[in-house]
């Protein structure tokens, strides 16, 4: 039988940059959560190992020599010698370079797939590993639930019980490098930004969890916006619009992220943003 899973949207809620180790990798601690609009893959076992790659963002996956989804089934293969697969068909909906962990959650989607097909568990610590060497955001990725995500995203904690949050997801046509982004922060290795801890954010209501939530904030925005000042533009149309309680850029960008207070809301201030910017990508969506 042919299986099939949803690769979600990471949207990081906060990201601090506590500093820069010593090998060069930097150190974060961001609340990571998961939204409702994914890719959607599958795996038909009955077919010859391979992979077709469908969708309105299908050729920004890259080519096979590329695409994380392939790279995930040679690395699990390399722990698991007799791994079966099967044909992947991967249906891309998120854009790239949007600071939404596309790549990472569809490689994460391809580990599930052949964990279930070949009966091992998602713990098992192969899978893990292979999660680990594919991409720093692959192991988060992997369960997508809520989690605080330490380290160079080694380090995850235990799964948070957030609130269904109303959201609104804007992205427009142009893409950040993650190196870039970091590189003008200009820390040094060894360089520690002497960042308070992350504050405590599992909050049971959804008024009381966004409250929470702006006090961190996410580094790398400033950066990300100084090389494309259009990321800014996106985060000023969103707190604009009616019932938006914050609005703030995932991850290393471009994409920027909006809470509301209800799904009608946030559909509203989807119609009116594509209306005015009908070449940003705009989608609402649910986030816990």
């Amino acid at each position: 039988m042919r299986l099939t899973t949803r690769a979600r949207a990471k949207l990081n809620l906060s990201l601090h940059v506590c500093g820069r180790r010593d090998d060069g990798y930097h150190e974060l601690e961001s609340l990571v959560a998961f939204a409702s609009v994914a890719d959607h893959l599958s795996l038909d076992p009955a077919r010859p190992e391979g992979l077709t790659v469908q969708g309105p963002f299908a050729t920004a996956a890259g080519d096979d020599q590329d695409n994380l989804v392939l790279k995930a089934v040679r690395q699990l293969r390399h722990f698991k010698p007799a791994l079966h697969g099967g044909h992947l068909t991967l249906t891309k909906y998120l854009p790239a370079q949007a600071g939404l962990g596309g790549g990472s959650a569809d490689a994460a989607a391809a580990l599930r797939l052949l964990a279930r097909l070949n009966g091992f568990s998602l713990d098992d610590p192969e899978l893990l590993e292979a999660a680990r060497l594919i991409g720093a955001d692959v192991p988060v990725c992997l369960k997508s639930r809520p989690v605080m995500m330490r380290g160079i995203g080694d380090r995850l904690g235990e799964p948070l019980n957030l609130p269904r949050l109303p959201a609104l997801l804007v992205k427009p046509p142009v893409g950040v490098a993650t190196p870039d982004v970091f590189a003008r922060l200009g820390l040094v290795k060894g360089e520690r930004t002497g960042r308070p801890p992350h504050p405590e954010l599992s909050v049971a209501s959804a008024a009381g969890f966004v409250a929470r939530l702006r006090l961190p904030g996410n580094d790398l925005q400033a950066a990300a916006s100084a090389i494309a000042p259009v990321i800014a533009d996106c985060v000023v149309a969103l707190g604009r619009q009616q019932g938006c309680q914050l609005a703030r850029m995932s991850g290393s960008g471009s994409a920027v992220f909006g809470l509301f207070e209800t799904a009608t809301q946030a559909r509203a201030a989807a119609s009116l943003i594509a209306r005015l910017h009908p070449d940003w990508w705009v989608k609402p969506t649910m986030i816990g």
